[in-house]
């Protein structure tokens, strides 16, 4: 049954795929790709390719980072942010294809702590943060650029926590660098999103932020205006589909439209 399942995904990507852009030539899409996403997208371009034959290479980042490479002519076909605005800023360039930006997929935010971690926190207002983690740092990428940092960032101002917690940050350069810091025990205490908990077995999740304490986090996804790869539409298109779907929800991702 699980031969035929797998059969039955395939066909469906394939007609997908050749609804998508009929007569585009086979050719390699390169994609840059917030950090979260790594584990999920390396099994959708896997996917993407078994079905195609056209190789997925991806690039994987802080949003902010990506945005800034592609600027600056970075050779790239697709960008997945992690936020609105890092892909705001690549739009407002006139660096993305007209009429394909869309919303992608949707995110939460929790908090970590090491594995071996015997912490009970409870998250809501004015929470005691600052007061569990005493002398120690608190992990989050960097709350003045990295989307992860600042979702992390307005959930505590929204919580009242932020003002007794902001100097004891320790600000990553991205996402899944903030996590590895948690993993490795060098501090007690993350905020990540749930596809990084997940990922990663050296973490737990403490609590999770009401969803009303920071901006929905929305992935928007779109084809660059530089694009030479006639597999970036339908690469695109095979990300929104049921088959992929799947995929995201497995890994704590949802689809947002």
């Amino acid at each position: 049954m699980r031969s035929i399942g797998h059969a039955l995904s395939c066909c469906a990507l394939a007609l997908c795929v050749a609804a998508a852009s009929p007569h585009s030539a086979a050719a390699d899409v390169i994609v840059f790709a917030a950090a979260s996403l790594k584990e999920t997208m390396d099994v959708q371009a896997r996917e993407f390719e078994r079905a195609t034959g056209n190789k997925v290479i991806v690039s994987y980042g802080a949003s902010n980072a990506l945005a800034k490479q592609i600027e600056a002519g970075a050779p790239a076909d697709l960008f997945v942010s992690a936020d609105l605005d890092w892909m705001d800023y690549v739009a407002q360039r006139a660096l993305v294809a007209p009429g394909t930006r869309v919303d992608l997929l949707l995110n939460t935010l929790v908090l970590i702590a090491p594995a071996s971690s015997s912490a009970a926190l409870r998250i809501g207002p004015g929470f005691a943060l600052a007061a569990a983690l005493g002398t120690e740092r608190l992990a989050m990428a960097n709350p003045d650029s990295v989307p992860a940092g600042k979702y992390g960032k307005a959930a505590l101002e929204s919580l009242g926590a932020w003002s007794s917690v902001e100097k004891k940050v320790a600000a990553a350069e991205n996402v899944r660098a903030a996590l590895a810091l948690v993993s490795r025990g060098e501090a007690p205490f993350g905020i990540v999103y749930r596809t990084d908990a997940m990922a990663d077995r050296g973490v737990k999740v403490i609590d999770t932020f009401p969803r009303g304490s920071y901006p929905q986090i929305v992935y928007p996804a779109a084809v660059l205006a530089a694009s030479k790869s006639g597999s970036a539409r339908p690469l695109l298109a095979y990300l929104r589909s049921a088959p992929a779907a799947a995929v995201w929800e497995k890994y704590g991702l949802g689809l947002a439209q």
